[in-house]
């Protein structure tokens, strides 16, 4: 995560008197070693298995030259693995008919067109629309490159208009083998990817308080940061809490356990937790949410937290986040009256065997379909976006032609593989992208001895090197990279072999023109509305705000009526303060920006997380005894 907005005076990057200010690319940071994801096994090892069944199956059918029809239905097993089962279920469904609808796109134009420049174009613009479509539904990792990679292979793969449908229903019969692959861990733990991520909210609520425990004569700069990865932790447990369906009572038993441990852990950003409330024997100041200015702009806390007990109540929390990541049975866990009230009164709105849960979102927020539509809107940040890989994988493909590739897809899929939210993030993954490909290519040489043993070495090495891939990839894209590259020269050589050192070098030219022309018009076509949505979101935190002091003004929570309420306005509040710290995020990394408005961003981030903390504090003391 960046930085906080700091509060004083112009960007160091500003010239005086300058409405725009431009920043340096960074380097070193782009290339730094990451801690693994946690569950980065989890799509490595679906893939693995998604993958290996057809191919074996093709071997043994004499047939593996319909290798990558096969593997763009078995890639998809790549997705989804955060998400509940029920919700997973469709997500893929709808990856697997994208996947099949851009395979279908892409092989009928290969056989329909035989212009190499203008299937360029088409490759481009399945790529933008691959892009775009995956930020409006924030599919999340692997997002739109894997998409990307199969359709613009086979925009270049020779294909009569007869092959079509076989080569379709190959990729769709993957397709449906990796949706088996990656519901079947439902079978063993129903309930794992919510445990999962009611563990991040735990660990990062624990490292919350050891952060404020560590302290001594102030807040420490550690402490934002804290509080922001709790909060945007919290804040996704609820979202993937909201996608459960509770059909029965046992299921509903259990997904009440896990909100009480996502209420135990959302206590910490209160500065209160229960069994600190509950030890210490404190209650909160009506004064705590005067207009004076704290002592640190960028947050404040609301009252200083009693430290006494922070460090047992952080232990606390870190060993529930052990017992839920191991599978065992949910811990009993206090809440407050408050609280109760709350996810009472919240499950007693809507009876029967379908709602989703003790606890839904706040109405008035788009979901599905709909909020994706409002993400696509005219306006939308992301059209400049889709415009940049447009415009910048037409360009790198035609320059790869001009410098004498035949089948310039490798510089459609790097121009496509760099464009992130900002300059800056685009620039860090052209370099990870040149760096990693660099290196595969290297490795594949080295591999090149294995490869001549037969299929069955071929198929073994494919099998590695996603292994391999999703293994590097969390740490750092270009690590991921390094075996990526060997494995996609690996599938095409089942199809049709090329002499590897023509096949190394079309790589290597197609990697550097790629990210020189996709950066180029990464940095020409800058996106000016970054800022706007600054604005926008600056309206919504004001707004949250406006109705959560309201009812903090009103006094304590005396039904379950009232605490919904609070609980409502609490999500509400947290959810725009994540999306403006992440708009804030995403307009400082572009180069070439108007200044921001710092100051008010400033403000808004301590009046709003003064506020949130108040409202959780409402709901959390006095506390039962923990």
């Amino acid at each position: 995560m960046g930085k906080h907005a700091k509060p004083s005076g112009k960007s160091p990057y500003e010239a005086p008197g300058s409405m725009v200010r431009a920043r340096p690319l960074p380097v070193r940071s782009a290339v730094r070693l990451r801690r693994p994801v946690d569950i980065w096994h989890k799509p490595a090892l679906s893939a693995v298995a998604a993958l290996a069944i057809p191919d074996l199956t093709l071997w043994a059918l004499g047939r593996l030259d319909l290798i990558l029809y096969t593997s763009a239905g078995a890639m998809c097993a790549l997705y989804a693995h955060g998400l509940p089962y029920a919700a997973r279920a469709r997500t893929l469904a709808w990856v697997v008919l994208g996947m099949v609808s851009s395979l279908g796109i892409a092989l009928t134009a290969a056989s329909l067109i035989t212009s190499t420049a203008l299937l360029v174009v088409c490759a481009s613009l399945v790529a933008a629309v691959h892009k775009v479509v995956c930020e409006a539904t924030r599919i999340g990792p692997p997002g739109n490159i894997i998409l990307t990679f199969i359709a613009a292979s086979a925009f270049f793969v020779p294909q009569h208009p007869g092959q079509v449908p076989l080569h379709m229903t190959l990729a769709l019969g993957a397709g449906v083998l990796a949706w088996l692959v990656c519901m079947a861990p439902a079978l063993i733990r129903p309930q794992g990817p919510e445990r999962i991520v009611v563990a991040r909210a735990l660990e990062a609520a624990a490292g919350l308080l050891r952060t404020e425990t560590d302290t001594v004569g102030g807040e420490a700069a550690g402490v934002p940061h804290a509080r922001h990865a709790t909060a945007v932790a919290v804040n996704a447990a609820w979202h993937t809490l909201f996608l459960v369906p509770v059909r029965t009572p046992a299921r509903a038993t259990a997904w009440a356990g896990l909100e009480r441990l996502l209420v135990r852990a959302e206590s910490a950003l209160g500065g209160t937790g229960p069994a600190i409330e509950a030890s210490a024997g404190t209650e909160p100041r009506d004064t705590q949410f005067a207009e004076a200015e704290p002592r640190d702009t960028r947050f404040a806390e609301a009252e200083p937290r009693d430290t006494r007990f922070a460090g047992g109540e952080a232990d606390r929390l870190g060993g529930w986040a052990r017992e839920l990541r191991r599978g065992r049975p949910l811990p009993e866990v206090a809440l407050s009256a408050a609280q109760a009230e709350e996810l009472a009164g919240v499950a007693a709105e809507e009876p029967g065997p379908r709602r989703p849960g003790p606890r839904r979102p706040a109405p008035g927020h788009p979901r599905g379909v709909p909020a994706v539509l409002a993400r696509l809107a005219p306006g939308s940040p992301l059209l400049p976006i889709g415009a940049r890989v447009a415009a910048g994988c037409v360009l790198a493909g035609w320059a790869s032609m001009a410098v004498g590739v035949e089948h310039p897809y490798w510089a459609v899929v790097t121009a496509a593989s760099i464009y992130q939210a900002n300059t800056t993030l685009s620039w860090q993954r052209a370099l990870q992208r040149t760096l990693g490909n660099l290196l595969g290519l290297l490795l594949y040489t080295a591999l090149l001895p294995l490869m001549h043993l037969g299929p069955l070495a071929m198929i073994a090495l494919v099998l590695a090197c996603q292994l391999g891939a999703e293994a590097g990839i969390t740490r750092n894209y270009w690590l991921g990279s390094v075996c990526v590259t060997p494995m996609a020269l690996l599938l095409t050589e089942f199809g049709s072999p090329v002499p590897a050192t023509t096949l190394i070098a079309d790589r290597w030219i197609d990697t550097v023109v790629g990210a020189a022309v996709g950066l180029a018009c990464c940095v020409l076509v800058t996106n000016r509305r970054a800022a706007d949505r600054i604005e926008v979101a600056l309206e919504r935190v004001a707004a949250a705000e406006a109705v959560a002091f309201g009812l903090l003004a009103a006094g304590p929570a005396t039904g379950a009526d009232e605490a919904r309420d609070i609980g409502w306005a609490r999500d509400r509040l947290a959810g725009c303060l994540v999306e403006l710290r992440e708009a804030v995020e995403v307009a400082a990394g572009e180069w070439w920006q108007r200044a921001l408005p710092e100051e008010r961003i400033a403000h808004a981030e301590q009046r709003g997380h003064r506020a949130l903390a108040g409202l959780v504090r409402r709901l959390s003391a006095p506390a039962l005894a923990a």
